[in-house]
């Protein structure tokens, strides 16, 4: 059970950051200052919930407790996979860590804006460009990560198919 928890909550994470990536700052880039920023800042406060962040958190850990588990279990060919799934996912969080949520932190404490120039300074101090390329990059490495513990999936399968054992992981 563990694994299919780490495949769900991973696979949730890397489509929230997919959804940034291939709809909504396309969406936002092609509207004027005011609304991006209205916007941005909405859905910057709205995406800081409980399941969002649960799940961001909970991923790796439900990941590297496969490992620990399959370890136990001597299942060693899963664990190349949830290996790799691990640290992928790992490099998702760094980039959010080091690059979009400092990006975010700077946007979310400029001034209110007033005027249509104050917008425009605003929106500039995202970096627009700079947030959108390193979210692709984790929407890509968690994207990646989440085909890893997939395979892990069915190598897990085969292997209990090939034992004949049902182990409740």
């Amino acid at each position: 059970m563990t694994l299919i928890f780490a495949v769900m909550t991973t696979g949730l994470i890397a489509g929230v950051f997919a959804s940034w990536s291939n709809a909504i700052m396309p969406g936002l880039g092609d509207v004027d200052d005011r609304t991006f920023v209205v916007a941005f800042r909405a859905l910057d406060q709205a995406i800081t919930n409980p399941m969002f962040l649960g799940g961001f958190t909970i991923a790796p850990l439900l990941i590297g407790l496969s490992a620990v588990l399959h370890l136990r279990t001597g299942q060693r060919a899963v664990l190349g996979w949830l290996g790799a799934a691990l640290l992928f996912y790992l490099v998702a969080a760094v980039i959010t860590f080091g690059v979009n949520e400092p990006l975010n932190e700077d946007f979310r404490v400029a001034p209110e804006p007033d005027s249509d120039a104050e917008f425009a300074a605003v929106r500039a101090q995202l970096d627009e460009a700079r947030w959108a390329a390193w979210n692709t990059a984790r929407a890509v490495t968690s994207t990646v990560a989440f085909g890893c513990l997939l395979w892990a999936s069915v190598i897990r399968g085969r292997l209990d198919r090939t034992d004949g054992r049902r182990e409740a992981e």
